[in-house]
């Protein structure tokens, strides 16, 4: 008996030593900068891009306009350069009444899932510092940068965009804190529970000139009604 005791005091004593270990690594993994999914966008080319994406955009509420059917096609770099845009502009003031003007504002359309925090705001509280996306065969990948406990984290979200009666609909195929994968039988229900939730669901809201949206051969299309 005293033997069976000792074994099992020994056996917990590793296994308590092999936790600890696998804890680190973890955490670890978890803080760790991950390889970014694009490469930075130069300064230089930023309004570039970004000037793009809105001719194309235009092109769409230009073709919905007059009837006709169209479709335009969005590079990475066009959307990117569109999210460093909107993260680069002041925040509106509070509580502040915006004048009246007749000038009406171009309609834009929602981004992606993935980049749907690319405007200055917070991710569970949390301020979101950079926001990246990539486009490869009918995936988007999305990762963006936010501070959790005086640290900086990574969270990379990979999955398939589509639409659903005029919201954008995102299908999770891969997640990731830092450089540690989470299996998408933990988070995928949650993540789809959360974009349920009706102020997120608003966000999801596709303009009405706009029909569908995906990705497909490396690029986001948007389909106009």
């Amino acid at each position: 008996m005293e033997e069976k005791t000792s074994t099992l005091k020994a056996l917990y004593r590793v296994f308590r030593w092999v936790l600890l270990i696998v804890l680190f690594f973890v955490i670890f993994a978890f803080l760790r900068k991950p390889a970014p999914v694009a490469p930075e966008t130069p300064p230089e080319t930023v309004q570039v891009r970004a000037q793009e994406f809105d001719a194309k955009v235009q092109q769409l509420a230009d073709a919905h306009g007059r009837g006709e059917s169209s479709e335009a096609r969005f590079s990475a770099d066009e959307v990117n350069a569109a999210i460093t845009r909107t993260m680069q502009e002041p925040a509106p003031p509070q509580n502040v009444s915006a004048p009246s003007t007749s000038t009406e504002s171009q309609p834009q359309p929602n981004l992606p899932p993935a980049t749907a925090e690319a405007t200055p705001g917070t991710a569970g509280g949390a301020p979101i510092r950079t926001v990246q996306v990539a486009f490869q065969g009918d995936e988007v990948t999305g990762q963006f940068a936010t501070e959790l406990y005086g640290k900086q984290m990574y969270i990379t979200l990979a999955g398939r965009l589509g639409s659903k009666n005029g919201y954008a609909t995102f299908d999770l195929t891969g997640f990731k804190v830092g450089n540690f994968s989470v299996p998408i039988s933990l988070v995928g229900e949650t993540f789809q529970q959360k974009l349920a939730e009706p102020e997120n669901h608003e966000k999801l809201k596709l303009p009405d000139f706009i029909a569908s949206l995906r990705v497909e051969n490396g690029e986001l299309v948007i389909t106009q009604k």
